[in-house]
């Protein structure tokens, strides 16, 4: 019995033993691992709760694995701030890293060779530099994630990642990615979420992306735009949700019949032509998509109930809803299809109508097409069979281009045709038998009349059983048509340096010739001229500060454009150095000056500090001329060229010689103005609400102003408005999309969803405007801290007059002095001002709708006369008495139409 109680009291001993030994060996921390931990610790500020002690297993969001070494590191949103000690991957054992949602910065280190890394997560941080080793050697990797790093230079997708073969996910918005996607997908075929949204990415969507697994593909808002066409997304089968939107993406939309999991297309903002397929409507488990914004073609799609699509008004579908188009519609757009649907012909072919107005085809007075005239283009692509539906065709002009594969034997049904032309393009293959009043053109087509083995490079021969001269043996007709091949080849290769010297030459004499035709101070773009007699009112200067966006990065990028750019000699010249005299206004920008050109062109020049330029002007200024090269509208001041002279920045406009309506409105005593009529309020309001109106919804592309306000609107000679400042533009979203950015623009004209969020749709216009309505309307600031606390803000202040009309009438701007009618017209505009400032942005009215309620409150023209008068004719007379009394005034006349307003006088 002792016996045995002594064996059980030795096991117990035993076991106790190796128990106190196991804890104790887990509680003791590699060396190696103790070190860095405490270089961490030292790093970050403030210093992590509960970091103390010398094992670092025990400290908060630090855990060890079984062989006591540090194994996950998890601090987020802990606001710290510091930098991380490059021999953070020391941590041999390290398998996950969750420091997103601090203040670090400073370089991030190298994770490299960290093969047990699983998991990494460091958004929203403050990093500057990227090595160029950090995620080689990661054989583990599943999650990386580096949202938010906007501060870090421009870095490229490292080529090392196709090493992290078990990545899952790979996420680095706002995370300043430049350069090409590069293509090593095939690499990664557990990689479901590939989020890189909002950098500059450039080029093409790499054609690995076929043999990955991607679901999630997020790439939208690049700041250059991704480009080419999205034919790869037809071959990614696992598809859930795509994002491309605002890009540069062109092209149709491919078949789409195998991405049967995809539930959220986001193609809207790109250049995408051609038909939308019938296999993206019949998606069964699509529920989002939107396609605004684009050049698309052919039938209107129609989708389920159950998905929400947003189609917009920018595509040139043939009818207004879903349906069939005309036949000859249909064919054309099968032409073009075999043409990869050029951009020109998307923006131009509108309607279901090919006879009215289509570009490159002409008809009978039957309505049929009769001429395609293709010729000339520079396309690539193949020549459509369908073609040959068109039974009314005589002429068929495709030379020129760079169209390949072979004529089609359909065209010959056609019993019309008197011409096709298809010389100077890279087609093969036999000559189809037309008829003999065919006249068919083929020269300069190397490789006709010999057929290529399918996918063959031109040059290649099958066996010259089918050349040019019907005859010959293997060796005799191979080596004869090799050697005609170089030949010609040598030429033509000849013939195109020629070109493309002969094309640099007129590019660099073109240039030369604007710059010398600048500096004699004879020409200035594409301008509307104007010429001043009255005293010039000072212009933009105003109290009001802009809030700027320090670190924003711009949408856009700066191209000619049409736009000029203008030697600084010109500019010094003009505005005679600069001088203060020559100064119009002031403000967060630099200054403006006024000058005048030799041919009388009067200019206002905006210069922009080098301060500015160096931070964050110079979005602002790549903004103006991107937004400023794309739109041109009466009511929107036009560019004339910009200057880039060392770190000055020059913008050039038209001169608006009446100044600010800031300037009438808040300051018309102190400038010594008169006072703006109720009249002369309401055309400039109306003059603004079309401008913005055609920013949101009538340009080709869409845009934001985001800083509307009086100081921004200026005033011609005729009292007339034109909005100005584009240095805050952003690319205007459709339906329920925002733009995310950084908060910019005045404190008094902001939305309070824009100053909340920082999201913006062309609604926080509508708030501005309705802003400048109230200023309109009472001759108060936006925001007049000279005032009590409950009126300093307008808009506040402004909707409780609203309720009680009485109320209204005691707050209108002194000057105006209305009669009953007068105030019937201020009190609908006080409503209207109601409504676009509504706290809701779904609320307000689109600027279209503000255009339509303004335009019954402007004085409209009368006729003085009645009809018969008014144009000298009298319309019982029979035509050859008219004519005949036209022919006796026609010696008192200037001009021979019945028209003129000299045949009015004359016939008065």
């Amino acid at each position: 019995m002792n016996k045995k109680i002594y064996k059980s009291s030795t096991i117990l001993r035993d076991t106790l033993i190796s128990i106190i030994t196991i804890t104790t060996f887990l509680h003791h921390v590699s060396a190696d691992d103790t070190a860095i931990m405490a270089t961490l610790a030292k790093s970050l500020s403030p210093s992590p709760p509960d970091w103390s002690g010398s094992n670092p297993c025990k400290w908060q969001g630090v855990k060890c694995d079984s062989s006591g070494r540090i194994s996950s590191i998890s601090l987020p949103f802990k606001s710290l701030s510091g930098e991380l000690p490059s021999i953070l991957n020391q941590l041999s054992n390290l398998k996950s890293l969750h420091l997103q949602n601090n203040q670090l910065s400073g370089p991030l280190p190298s994770l490299s060779n960290l093969a047990s890394l699983e998991d990494v997560n460091l958004d929203g941080n403050n990093f500057s530099s990227v090595p160029p080793d950090f995620l080689s050697g990661l054989t583990s990797l599943q999650t990386f994630s580096i949202n938010n790093n906007s501060n870090l230079p421009p870095w490229k997708i490292p080529d090392t990642l196709k090493d992290c073969t078990s990545l899952v996910s790979f996420i680095a918005g706002k995370a300043n990615l430049a350069g090409e996607i590069p293509d090593i997908f095939g690499s990664l075929p557990s990689l479901q979420n590939l989020r890189l949204s909002y950098n500059n990415l450039t080029g093409s969507l790499p054609a690995s992306f076929s043999n990955s697994g991607i679901q999630n593909l997020w790439l939208n808002n690049q700041m250059t735009g991704l480009s080419g066409t999205i034919n790869v997304i037809g071959t990614m089968s696992q598809l859930t949700e795509v994002w491309l939107h605002v890009n540069k993406f062109s092209g149709p939309i491919p078949d789409l019949s195998a991405c049967t999991e995809l539930s959220d297309l986001q193609l809207r903002d790109n250049f995408l032509t051609g038909v939308i397929p019938d296999s993206l409507t019949k998606l069964p488990k699509l529920k989002t998509v939107a396609l605004q914004n684009n050049v698309f073609q052919g039938p209107q799609p129609g989708f389920s109930n159950g998905v929400q699509a947003s189609l917009g008004t920018s595509n040139n579908f043939c009818n207004p809803s879903p349906g069939t188009c005309d036949p000859q519609v249909t064919t054309l757009l099968k032409v073009i299809g075999a043409l990869d649907y050029p951009m020109a012909l998307a923006q131009s072919w509108k309607g279901n109508n090919p006879c009215q107005n289509w570009i490159h085809i002409s008809c009978d007075l039957k309505g049929s097409v009769t001429v395609i005239n293709f010729a000339k283009q520079n396309w690539v692509g193949t020549i459509s069979p369908a073609m040959a539906n068109l039974t009314e065709l005589k002429t068929i002009l495709l030379n020129d281009n760079n169209l390949t594969s072979s004529i089609p034997d359909s065209l010959t049904s056609l019993k019309l045709l008197q011409l096709l032309d298809v010389s100077n393009n890279n087609l093969s293959g036999k000559i189809p038998q037309f008829s003999s009043g065919v006249t068919i053109k083929t020269s300069g087509n190397t490789y006709i009349g010999i057929d290529l083995p399918p996918n063959s490079p031109p040059g290649s021969t099958s066996n010259g059983a089918n050349n040019p001269s019907g005859t010959g043996t293997k060796n005799g007709t191979s080596s004869s048509v090799s050697t005609w091949v170089i030949v010609v080849s040598v030429v033509a290769a000849i013939l195109v340096i020629m070109a493309l010297c002969l094309a640099i030459y007129r590019c660099y004499a073109k240039k030369r010739n604007a710059r010398y035709k600048w500096v004699n101070g004879s020409e200035l773009g594409h301008s509307e001229h104007e010429n001043e007699t009255k005293e010039n009112v000072k212009s933009t200067s105003t109290s009001e500060t802009p809030i700027r966006s320090s670190g924003e990065k711009s949408d856009f990028h700066v191209y000619d454009g049409g736009n000029i750019t203008i030697p600084i000699e010109v500019l010094r010249e003009v505005t005679n150095s600069f001088s203060e005299n020559n100064i119009l206004g002031k403000g967060g920008f630099g200054v403006v000056y006024g000058g005048q050109l030799p041919d009388g062109t009067r200019i206002a020049v905006k210069r922009m500090e080098s301060s500015i330029v160096s931070d964050k002007g110079m979005n602002e200024f790549k903004a103006e001329i991107e937004v400023l090269t794309k739109v041109r509208h009466r009511n929107l001041v036009a560019l004339h060229g910009f200057c880039e002279n060392g770190n000055e920045r020059l913008l050039v406009y038209e001169h608006m010689p009446q100044g600010s309506l800031g300037q009438h409105l808040l300051q018309w005593e102190e400038l010594g103005l008169t006072p703006l009529t109720w009249n002369q309020r309401m055309l400039i309001a109306l003059d603004v609400a079309r401008g913005v109106e055609y920013l949101h919804s009538l340009a080709q592309q869409s845009f934001i102003h985001r800083d509307l306000k009086p100081s921004n609107i200026l005033l011609g000679d005729n009292m007339r408005a034109k909005v100005s400042d584009f240095g805050l533009v952003r690319c205007a979203p459709d339906g329920k999309y925002s733009v995310e950015t950084r908060l910019a623009g005045t404190f008094g004209y902001l939305a309070p969803e824009y100053a909340a969020t920082g999201r913006v749709t062309t609604k926080v216009d509508v708030f501005a405007f309705g802003v400048i309505l109230m200023e309109i309307i009472t001759g108060r600031k936006a925001l007049d801290d000279s005032l009590s606390d409950d009126k300093i803000h307008l808009v506040t202040w402004f909707r409780r007059l609203i309720q009680n009309k009485e109320s209204v009438k005691a707050s209108l701007d002194p000057t105006l002095q209305p009669d009953e009618e007068t105030f019937s017209s201020i009190w609908k505009v006080t409503e209207l001002a109601g409504y676009c400032t509504a706290r809701e942005a779904q609320q307000r009215p689109d600027m279209s709708h503000v255009v339509n309620a303004l335009s019954p409150l402007v004085d409209h023209w009368k006729p003085t006369l009645d009809e018969e008068e008014s144009i000298g004719i009298d319309f019982h007379m029979t035509l050859p008495q008219a004519l005949q009394r036209w022919k006796a005034n026609e010696d008192t006349s200037s001009s021979s139409s019945l028209f003129t307003s000299d045949f009015y006088n004359s016939s008065n």
